[in-house]
């Protein structure tokens, strides 16, 4: 497998809303063999492995309180086929979008960003076919039931994938190891090792079918490369491709930027000799604008004020009404005999419990007045009248008083306000007379300057608008490239294929072999039998793995991850060509506990002294990524960062800002 096929992790990246979180798996500029994530527990380790998952399109991603309360999206910077790519997905909820586009971090873009969805995997304009297409594995179908050939078929989808290309820690060392638990998973597992290393059933039809797919698309790829190129052309955008005119224009804005500050510079300098009249200009304008604020002010208020008056005249109009209506039509007040006219000697009054005019019985009932008492009342409603008079007329003074202040007051702010304004005229014009012959020069340079720098942002914006046509165009091209060569693979295999059978037999010995060195190198104790079964199961001591103790399980899934992605890689099979593993030393001991006789006989330092060893010979351009708590001082130069958990030791962890 070479340097330019499939997927390499370069730098992770989580936006937040203050500031971003950064990981990077380079150096110097390349993407590091081997890269080693250390740090306590709890700190973000296997959120990092989440995140880079999440970014080629796992379903989830880490949903710690922290993560939910700082980041808003992803961005995962990975080269395919070699030319680096950005996809940016959504944090909070998971996104059902991807967006993709060429280049890398903190670097400008010109790439137009394409949008893919996450499902269905079998889309062409899905993130899965895209990463799949890196990894010759581009329109592989799986059938649901592998024994029967009427079976349907589901699409490769890079989640799929991603089982040999993510090692996560609850998969360490677990007895489902190979999905044992669910048949449908298990099945899916063997078809995909068989795809990458191309020797499943009925490989000839599915190649077939494979052509035949990719001969179509290939068709559609070259159809819309002739009509881009021919679009491209009409709008002459070949100048773009010339670095000579786009420096050129560059260089000419920047020089006429510099021109102009200098020029600015320059007008400044020759008119400093009116830096008093300025001042004297700046004084009156200030002055000029007080008393017009002031005149604007008393103006609003006597605005105001006038309605006012009217009210409180208004209103003293009516009290003096009510006062004069009590006096008469007061019903209450009875001094003249209804029937004859004549006045009455005494005024209506009750006696013992009859009305003394007409005898009838009077209730029992306390607000009920008659005669003097009805008299006594209305006085008493007459002289609260008589006071809210006189208040208003109080109020209606002092209101006409501010407003007679106001009034005077007015034509000396209006005046003040005209002498301020003519004042700041005439220091206006002063300063133009004194500066005009000197500034009009550069007036007309400034000029000029402006109308050129209009000219070369016109030029260099349609260079960009025809530097985007030629980066489409080169991309669609760089899809017809990569379909034609995918395809005359597939035809070489069709060619070239032979017995099912006898491949996979091989294959699995192959990896089978792989996978007892493996155990060897690293010490198994009493090791012998190991090997892998027909149906990938690995055996040790004539037993399956699950009867092995929890130390033992981990060294045998290890081994396992590694035996496929190694053969894989050095047959330049169809794996992505990373590795990510989580927890290699889980269930260890570390030199203690129930499996003391393994991590006794097996050093953490041969595990790593074994990646380092074959990631520098025979896995040269491969790539693995490993978080664990505690790696030995022997690969010191490949942690690439070491969270500590305390607040004086940055950094605390993934999103080191949150320490509580």
């Amino acid at each position: 497998m070479t340097e330019t096929h499939g997927i390499r992790v370069r730098r992770l990246r989580l936006v937040g809303i203050g500031r971003n979180y950064d990981i990077d798996f380079t150096t110097e500029g390349r993407v590091q063999d081997l890269s080693v994530i250390s740090g306590a527990f709890s700190s973000g380790k296997t959120a990092v492995l989440e995140f880079v998952a999440y970014g080629l399109g796992a379903k989830n991603h880490p949903r710690h309180p922290e993560v939910l309360r700082k980041v808003r999206s992803a961005l995962l910077e990975v080269e395919l086929s070699g030319e680096s790519h950005i996809i940016e997905r959504a944090v909070g909820e998971p996104s059902t979008v991807a967006f993709v586009r060429r280049g890398r971090l903190d670097q400008p873009s010109f790439s137009t960003t394409e949008k893919k969805v996450i499902a269905p995997a079998g889309d062409p304009q899905s993130l899965s076919s895209l990463l799949l297409s890196h990894c010759k594995l581009e329109g592989v179908e799986l059938r649901e039931a592998p024994t029967n050939a009427e079976s349907r078929t589901d699409p490769l989808s890079i989640r799929d994938l991603m089982w040999l290309t993510f090692l996560p820690n609850e998969r360490v060392a677990d007895k489902n190891f190979l999905f044992e638990n669910s048949p449908p998973r298990k099945h899916k597992l063997r078809q995909v090792v068989d795809v990458v290393f191309g020797v499943h059933d009925d490989r000839a039809v599915e190649l077939g079918s494979r052509i035949k797919q990719l001969e179509g698309r290939l068709n559609r790829s070259r159809a819309e490369l002739a009509a881009a190129t021919a679009f491209v052309a009409e709008q002459d955008g070949e100048t773009a491709t010339d670095p000579h005119t786009r420096l050129t224009a560059e260089r000419q804005l920047t020089a006429i930027t510099t021109q102009l500050e200098e020029l600015d510079q320059q007008a400044h300098a020759a008119t400093s000799f009116a830096e008093e009249l300025r001042q004297t200009h700046r004084r009156s304008a200030e002055e000029a604008r007080t008393a017009s604020a002031v005149l604007r002010d008393r103006e609003t208020q006597l605005a105001r004020m006038l309605p006012l008056r009217a009210q409180y005249a208004d209103d003293l109009l009516k009290l003096g009404m009510l006062a004069q209506a009590r006096q008469l039509f007061d019903p209450l007040r009875v001094r003249t005999c209804p029937a004859c006219l004549n006045p009455l000697s005494a005024s209506p009054h009750a006696h013992d419990g009859h009305c003394s005019m007409c005898d009838h019985d009077l209730p029992e009932r306390p607000d009920l007045t008659l005669g003097a008492a009805a008299d006594s009342s209305a006085q008493a409603e007459q002289l609260d009248v008589a006071a809210e008079i006189r208040s208003t007329k109080a109020r209606l003074k002092e209101i006409t008083t501010y407003i007679e202040e106001l009034d005077a007051s007015l034509s000396s702010a209006r005046q003040r306000s005209q002498t301020a304004s003519l004042e700041e005229q005439r220091a206006a014009k002063a300063l133009d007379e004194a500066t005009s012959p000197t500034v009009s020069t550069f007036l007309v340079a400034r000029d000029e300057l402006h109308r050129r720098k209009e000219v070369a942002t016109r030029q260099i914006d349609q260079l960009n608008t025809a530097f985007k046509l030629q980066e489409g165009l080169a991309k669609r091209a760089g899809v017809v490239n990569r379909q034609e060569a995918n395809l005359s693979q597939l035809r070489e295999e069709l060619a070239q294929l032979g017995d099912a059978t006898e491949d996979r037999n091989e294959v699995i010995r192959q990896i089978s072999t792989r996978f007892g060195r493996l155990l060897a190198e690293w010490h198994y104790p009493k090791l012998s039998q190991a090997h892998m079964a027909n149906d990938l199961t690995p055996f040790v001591r004539g037993e399956p793995y699950q009867v092995a103790s929890s130390g033992a399980r981990t060294l045998i899934t290890l081994a396992w991850q590694l035996a496929v992605f190694e053969t894989a890689y050095e047959s330049g099979a169809a794996h992505p060509g990373f590795l990510m593993i989580d927890s290699p030393q889980k269930n260890l001991g570390h030199g203690t506990g129930r499996d003391t006789l393994i991590a006794d006989a097996v050093s953490t330092d041969d595990f790593y002294r074994h990646l380092t060893q074959w990631l520098a010979r025979h896995g040269n351009g491969a790539q693995v990524i490993v978080a664990d708590n505690s790696p030995p001082e022997l690969i010191e130069d490949r942690v690439i960062v070491r969270f500590s958990r305390d607040e004086t030791e940055p950094p605390y962890g993934l999103i080191d800002d949150e320490t509580g």
